[in-house]
């Protein structure tokens, strides 16, 4: 991690919000969320200074940017070697309660390899978001109906 610091200082709050990652590996945070956790931390840090870092920690390939449709981006650690491992998750995202639960089967490494022979096109990433509701979620609105 260091490495990728080489021309940026590990400030005091960069470190904080990798902390933060770390400490939530696997969920998807949004600047506010990274926000929220880190005043549960007592810390003093700004909404700003956590925007700032989180556009600079995706730069630095430490974090991975996703829209999930529900107008705020949010982050998750980039798996290490993720270039050379070329392996890739995919997400479930909860319509109702916005839970967001990862797929870790590349289900489309087949695709992709048809794709790439037939179109002579080189595939270098890929994103694939199921929309629909969990589990607990339809447990919940099959409590409701009559």
């Amino acid at each position: 991690m260091e490495n990728q610091f080489k021309e940026h200082r590990l400030t005091p709050q960069r470190k904080l919000v990798l902390e933060i990652f770390l400490e939530n590996k696997e969920r998807h945070l949004s600047a506010e969320e990274v926000y929220r956790l880190s005043r549960e931390k007592g810390e003093d840090i700004g909404l700003a200074t956590i925007y700032r870092t989180l556009e600079l920690l995706e730069e630095l390939a430490l974090l991975h940017k996703m829209n999930f449709g529900d107008g705020r981006s949010r982050y998750e650690l980039t798996p290490p070697n993720m270039e050379q491992d070329h392996h890739h998750h995919h997400h479930l995202v909860c319509l109702n309660c916005a839970e967001i639960l990862e797929v870790e089967d590349d289900l489309l490494y087949q695709l992709e390899n048809v794709v790439e022979n037939k179109y002579h096109f080189r595939i270098v990433d890929h994103n694939l978001q199921f929309f629909g509701y969990c589990s607990k979620c339809r447990e919940d609105d099959s409590r409701k109906e009559p």
